[in-house]
């Protein structure tokens, strides 16, 4: 089985990578510097190639995801946090975001459809911003809500092949999260109903569910443990 983890050279895409390789899949992580991706596909046991893509780019990517490969399992983890406020708008910042997320994230799905078959399955990142809203973050709210919409209408056009979308709350040892001042995450930690914050792990447990379980299709899950409820 072969798996493509977009935005694998870091972060939670790079957890979901080296733990499909672990499983014994051929694993393809993409970044957007060759050195960085070639660096960290070599770092990961298993069958691991590294490519260089942007999202930003969407023009690019099918040259790009030109190999002759097939895909089983897509995973479309590519990230980029904008703080960006109505008050105080930055045009570039906004577009380059809504670009990245929602016109990047379908067009590697496009450029890869004519290599997934009927039993391949697509895992998209949203995130909880879209639900909670926090100043700056109208552009990261408003395209992680898009996310709902494009997993809807993908896993129509393009059945049977399942598409579904994870939105995790407050990663707790992530990268972004981890380094945050000392009493940041305990606040977070004191308005979840179980005490204790989504880790990186709980996240890869996430997508591999959506990945794996044939019945779960033009879902939406949500990995919070019960923030939103507070």
């Amino acid at each position: 089985m072969r798996t493509v983890v977009i935005g694998g050279t870091a972060g939670i895409g790079l957890e979901v990578a080296r733990h499909r390789a672990a499983r014994g899949d051929e694993v393809v992580l993409t970044g957007r510097d060759p050195a960085r991706a070639a660096e960290v596909a070599a770092s990961v046991e298993g069958e691991v190639t590294g490519l260089a893509l942007d999202l930003d780019d969407p023009h690019g990517l099918a040259d790009a995801l030109a190999g002759t490969w097939t895909v089983d399992r897509l995973v479309v983890a590519a990230i980029e946090r904008d703080q960006n406020t109505v008050a105080d708008y930055d045009v570039d910042r906004a577009t380059r975001l809504v670009v990245l997320k929602l016109v990047g994230y379908t067009e590697v799905i496009h450029a890869l459809l004519p290599r997934m078959g009927p039993d391949a399955s697509v895992v998209m990142f949203g995130g909880r911003a879209k639900d909670r809203p926090y100043p700056g973050s109208v552009t990261v709210s408003t395209v992680n809500g898009g996310v709902v919409g494009l997993v809807n209408a993908l896993a129509l056009e393009i059945a049977p092949i399942r598409v579904n979308a994870l939105h995790p709350g407050i990663v707790g040892d992530s990268p972004f999260w981890s380094g945050k001042p000392e009493g940041v995450l305990e606040a977070y930690v004191s308005r979840t109903p179980t005490g204790r914050l989504a880790t990186m792990q709980d996240i890869v447990d996430g997508v591999d569910f959506l990945l794996e379980n044939r019945a779960v299709n033009a879902t939406n899950l949500y990995l919070d443990g019960g923030w939103l409820v507070t």
